[in-house]
């Protein structure tokens, strides 16, 4: 039997309004918003002073199970995640064996019920090499179809690259694509120039350079055009440059965008004037940029051309990372934090608390079509995250939780503070303790038959 909690006097930050209320968790849903009499067998929190957020819904992380599972799995980085307010995510596909059929997508959504702590959401991988069965299944029923990440695996599977392959798959997937853009040729074209002047050592500075504002530009602006002229659902992943938002609309809602783009904290967070302090610890594909993009891309989330606030969490281990600059390893782990960041940005006046509740919240809903998640609305799932805005805390070795143990946010002191998580209903997540004996459950939407 699940347990009731009513929560007493909580400031409710949903769909552009903050409202001081009650609110009643029965039976793994959010039961009754308002005004409540004392509920007899009912866990009671009060929530004078604090606010209520819907549980995050991190539309890109890379969780590493099965296959890679040394820097990280289901199990750790979903715990890191809960301590973050982070309810839900959506895993990419650049695991081991990586996910290019429907089996092995299988095989992941079952690992994730037996280990995670949040709920989850899995991408199918695509490629030149499985476009044609890809393209022969019912895609509306996947979340989406993404190449994040596959380019690991060989050269040439960004479909940026491929404007043949993307011709193919836009005209015929029903789902949304989500694309890593960037012109490998370009990034190639780069490499080669430093490699020459620095041999393997190319000092992490030039990294943006490398792989530049051009790189991703071109690439992103030849994938809109191709999805345009056959109208698929095209998701641009993890925007890094100014330039590029320009490319994007804000004048129409968000259910109505067949071009949809995201922003990842790190490049709201930090800028190139960070890699003299934390080198490789900050290596990111598509890399960090300049303070000018990092402020742009701030403005456009303000404004509507970016759609949504994500991680891109990829945990490596310090010796991934600190190797030279061709075997360094790029991601970084920060789903732990990421809305701590967006709460520091809160306090610097820079952005309000229902925009992030809108970024991080409600528009990862409405952009995959997730049941019931992502609002405080009586009826939904009871995933649900309280704040304490008036704490700070600084980020160290012995609190951090991702597996592979560090984060380039050591020595940071945020002023806000998760307290307490809970994931359909059940309070997992309170003051720094878990109850790890309930698992969460797949993400469904209308069409999803998980």
């Amino acid at each position: 039997m699940k347990e009731r909690t009513l929560i007493k006097n909580i400031s409710i930050v949903n769909e552009g309004k903050i409202i001081v209320t009650d609110l009643l968790i029965d039976n793994g849903l959010i039961q009754k918003i308002g005004g409540q009499h004392d509920e007899p067998n009912a866990k009671l929190i009060d929530g004078t002073g604090k606010y209520l957020f819907p549980g995050i819904i991190d539309g890109q992380v890379h969780f590493r199970e099965p296959g890679l599972t040394h820097k990280g799995d289901l199990y750790t980085e979903s715990k890191a995640a809960i301590a973050g307010g982070v309810t839900s995510f959506i895993d990419m596909p650049n695991t081991f064996p990586n996910v290019l059929t429907m089996d092995i997508l299988n095989e992941k959504y079952q690992l994730a019920a037996e280990k995670s702590l949040a709920n989850f959401g899995f991408f199918l991988g695509v490629n030149g090499d499985n476009m044609d069965e890809v393209i022969k299944l019912d895609t509306s029923k996947l979340l989406g179809v993404s190449d994040d990440g596959l380019y690991f695996t060989k050269k040439g599977n960004l479909l940026a690259d491929n404007p043949e392959t993307m011709e193919k798959l836009f005209a015929n997937c029903k789902s949304i694509i989500a694309i890593h853009s960037e012109k490998e040729q370009i990034v190639e074209e780069n490499e080669t120039i430093y490699k020459e002047k620095y041999g393997e050592n190319v000092p992490i500075e030039f990294h943006p350079i490398i792989r530049s504002e051009k790189a991703c530009y071109e690439a992103t602006k030849r994938a809109i055009d191709i999805a345009n002229k056959h109208k698929a659902r095209l998701h641009i992943l993890h925007l890094t440059t100014e330039a590029e938002t320009h490319l994007f609309r804000n004048d129409i809602p968000l259910k109505e965008k067949n071009i949809t783009t995201e922003v990842s904290v790190h490049h709201l967070w930090f800028s190139d004037a960070d890699y003299h302090r934390l080198g490789f610890l900050i290596k990111w594909n598509p890399a960090i940029k300049t303070e000018k993009d990092k402020k742009g891309l701030l403005k456009a989330l303000l404004d509507d051309r970016i759609d949504l606030v994500t991680t891109d969490h990829a945990p490596h281990t310090l010796e991934e990372k600190q190797k030279s600059y061709f075997q360094s390893m790029s991601g970084a782990p920060i789903v732990q934090h990421s809305l701590n960041i967006m709460l520091e940005f809160y306090k610097q006046g820079l952005i309000s608390l229902e925009k992030i509740a809108e970024k991080m919240c409600h528009n990862p809903a409405i952009l995959y079509n997730i049941e019931k998640r992502g609002f405080i609305r009586e009826g939904y799932f009871a995933d649900l995250t309280i704040l304490d805005l008036n704490t700070s805390w600084t980020v160290n070795h012995e609190n951090i939780l991702s597996k592979c143990g560090w984060s380039p946010l050591e020595g940071t002191k945020f002023q806000t503070k998760v307290i307490y998580t809970f994931v359909n209903g059940n309070l997992i997540y309170d003051h720094g303790h878990f109850n790890e004996t309930i698992k969460g459950q797949a993400l469904t939407t209308k069409n999803n038959l998980q």
